[in-house]
């Protein structure tokens, strides 16, 4: 039988005024941690004191109560009635429940006090919050009860919303609060749970794999399209908008694709009519164009409206008071709020009356047409101005003699090309003794001898040679024709075939189309005029403009049905020769533009010269979609490029192939000329590459 233990008997309490308190030496907490005393005694002062302090009496030297008391436990509270006191929002003299204790030791009261209290666990709070709410208590009112942030109140309720299934396995610690934070993103309770039965079977299962798999099938808020839509007209429309309370979402995701892709139809459909109001004789519309899709029309440039007595008078006055403003706050380390305001409001006033309206001659709107679309920021593009080539003007036929019997080497005409040539009559009619036109074989070849001869002078003055070549190239680049030049040179500018994800977007795709419209816009719009202009352009114009031009003419695209391993080789020996570095260029491994569509294999590879070994296999039991996701992460930054993409160094014998020559002789400037390094090859080649030439080029795609 169980003997009778002894009744436990609890310390007294009671109230003790405020003065009468003192802290005690004995009380272990000496960091400090959790809320400040400030909000403490806020909270004290609207919820009053919630715990009691424990106190223990001051003895004298007799061991009689002195009348004060000491306090070992509790000394936060007592701090922050300190300073509700010294505020005047407490009476010095106001009761102060106390617990009052006389056994055992200050020490072991203060320690137990803290040790013994269980902290909250944070579901408790979340769910604590969620009661209140339903309770009537809006989040603004919450967070000030509870000095946290309304965002904080949001984070917390968000988090309590999340399948009761889920938030169970949080409490028994089965998941983080870091994975319970990622289900916040969808609030589908039965989406959630899927995603967690089948993260139990995955090796890892990181927070950005949650949000992954639950956002699949959205848009983001950052996509072009979502952008051009805008987000508050897809949500008026019913869309919904996913959004992560927890880290930087970009917006969040549009749930609706199929709403969102009907609204852009309708909004670049309004677009369009407006743009074709203009007098265009089509207009082409689209989410984007692949990029390259104007290669082959020829771009009419409309002469820019210029502003009005009153426009330039607006924009003088704008400036001017611009100027002034900065002037006046040159010396400030901040912007007044409405000086920032009225700054940018000018710059926006600036700027619109500096984007003048184009202007395009009714027979040029009666050939060509406009794009409409999208650009990567979300913005309506429009390109203006395309005439296809079906639609070109007939040009009206030469008068001039024809010359076409010229051979294309340069060599005398033979029989066969004076067969071609209408003959004039031998005998001349004695009878008439006025001019008669030449004969067509006549002109053939006095015309044989003079191109020869200006053949040999071109040849003789590399400046105007440099000139013709020129001309010819932008005679067919910008306008699109080839009668207008004698040199036969014909630049061609490679489409893209396989278009790229992302390859109209890239730094270096809208740095060509700036140079482009540039280059456009300062040459003439006649082509019978551009011989002048390029005479009087400055030598560094010209170079820029031939540059450009060769540029243009670069095809470096591996592609399976036209082998080209010469040519290729020849890509990477100039790459080299220019110093070219695509991560530098902007070209990043993405799941669009690599990792998505590679192997398991190539992935880790990639990661592994990246990262290291270690990196490698960490991810390396991942499923694709994880890995690939994975690998995206790993690899922001690092630079790495695939081997395709790689710019191999100049050998050492290859930079000695060339030379400088000293011209000085014959007053001509130094040129750079190939040595007789290879003395073992042509210039010519087999025009055919062999099965070894192509399997050494292959490789580099393999």
């Amino acid at each position: 039988m169980r003997p009778k233990s002894q009744k436990i008997t609890l310390s007294a309490s009671r109230d003790i005024p405020f003065n009468k308190l003192v802290l005690s030496q004995s009380n272990v907490r000496r960091i400090k941690a959790g809320v400040s005393i400030e909000e403490l005694a806020e909270d004290i002062a609207r919820r009053t004191l919630l715990a009691s302090l424990t106190v223990r009496p001051v003895l004298d030297e007799t061991g009689a109560e002195t009348g004060m008391f000491e306090i070992p436990a509790g000394g936060r509270r007592y701090r922050a009635l300190e300073l509700l006191v010294k505020q005047k929002r407490l009476a010095r003299t106001a009761p102060v429940p106390c617990i009052v204790r006389t056994d055992g030791l200050a020490e072991e009261d203060s320690l137990a006090e803290n040790v013994q209290r269980a902290p909250l666990h944070p579901l408790d709070q979340f769910r604590a919050f969620q009661a209140m709410r339903e309770k009537g208590r809006s989040e603004e009112e919450i967070a000030a009860a509870f000095f946290v942030s309304p965002n904080v109140v949001k984070q917390r309720l968000k988090l309590a919303a999340v399948a009761p299934s889920l938030l169970e396995a949080y409490a028994e610690e089965e998941m983080t609060l870091d994975q319970l934070m990622a289900f916040t993103v969808s609030p589908n309770h039965e989406r959630q749970e899927q995603v967690w039965e089948a993260l139990k079977r995955h090796y890892s299962r990181q927070p950005y794999e949650i949000r992954r798999m639950l956002t699949e099938g959205a848009v983001r808020a950052s996509d072009r399209r979502a952008q051009f839509v805008g987000l508050d007209a897809y949500q008026e429309a019913g869309g919904v908008i996913l959004r992560d309370l927890f880290q930087s979402d970009d917006g969040g995701w549009l749930q609706d694709a199929g709403l969102l892709t009907g609204l852009v139809a309708e909004k670049l459909e309004r677009e369009a009519e407006a743009i074709g109001a203009e007098g265009w004789k089509w207009v082409e519309v689209g989410t984007d164009f692949p990029y390259g899709h104007t290669y082959g029309m020829r771009r009419i440039v409309g002469e820019t409206e210029p502003m009005s007595e009153e426009e330039q008078a607006s924009y003088a006055a704008l400036k001017a008071e611009y100027e002034t403003l900065e002037e006046a706050h040159a010396e400030a380390d901040e912007l007044p709020e409405e000086v920032d305001a009225r700054l940018g409001e000018i710059e926006t006033a600036m700027e619109a009356l500096q984007n003048r309206p184009v202007r395009f001659e009714p027979e040029e709107l009666g050939i060509a047409g406009a794009f409409v679309s999208i650009d990567g920021t979300g913005r309506l593009r429009v390109e203006r101005g395309y005439v296809r080539p079906e639609d070109e003007p007939v040009a009206e036929p030469d008068e001039a003699p024809n010359i076409d019997a010229i051979g294309s080497d340069g060599g005398e005409v033979g029989a066969e090309a004076g067969d071609a040539v209408s003959e004039a009559p031998d005998a001349e009619d004695e009878e008439e003794d006025g001019l008669k036109p030449l004969s067509d074989r006549l002109v053939c070849e006095l015309t044989a001898h003079r191109t020869l001869a200006l053949r040999n002078a071109l040849a003789n003055d590399p400046q105007t040679a440099l000139l013709a070549a020129l001309h010819a190239m932008a005679l067919r680049l910008f306008y699109h024709y080839g009668q207008e030049s004698c040199i036969e040179i014909e630049p061609r500018s490679a489409s893209f075939g396989a278009q790229a994800p992302g390859l109209g977007e890239t730094a270096y795709a809208e740095a060509i189309d700036r140079r482009i419209a540039s280059w456009a816009a300062a040459l003439p719009k006649r082509a019978e005029e551009l011989w002048e202009a390029l005479t009087e352009f400055d030598g560094d114009s010209r170079d820029a403009l031939f540059a450009h031009c060769v540029a243009m003419t670069v095809n470096a695209v591996h592609e399976p049905y036209n082998r080209r391993p010469r040519a290729l080789a020849h890509a990477g020996v100039l790459a080299a020769t220019v110093g070219l570095d695509m991560a530098k260029a902007g070209w990043t491994p993405t799941a669009d533009s690599y990792l998505g569509r590679v192997t398991k294999a190539r992935i880790l590879e990639a990661v592994r010269e990246a990262k290291g070994e270690t990196a490698a296999d960490r991810i390396a039991a991942l499923k694709k979609p994880e890995m690939v996701a994975a690998a995206e992460e790993l690899l922001t930054g690092t630079g790495w490029l695939p081997e395709a993409l790689r710019t191999p160094a100049l050998a050492a014998d290859e930079a000695s192939d060339f030379e400088i020559v000293d011209d000085s002789d014959v007053g001509e400037p130094d040129v750079v000329v190939a040595s007789a390094a290879n003395d073992g090859e042509t210039a010519m080649g087999d025009s055919e590459a062999s099965a070894e030439d192509e399997e050494v080029a292959h490789a580099a795609f393999a």
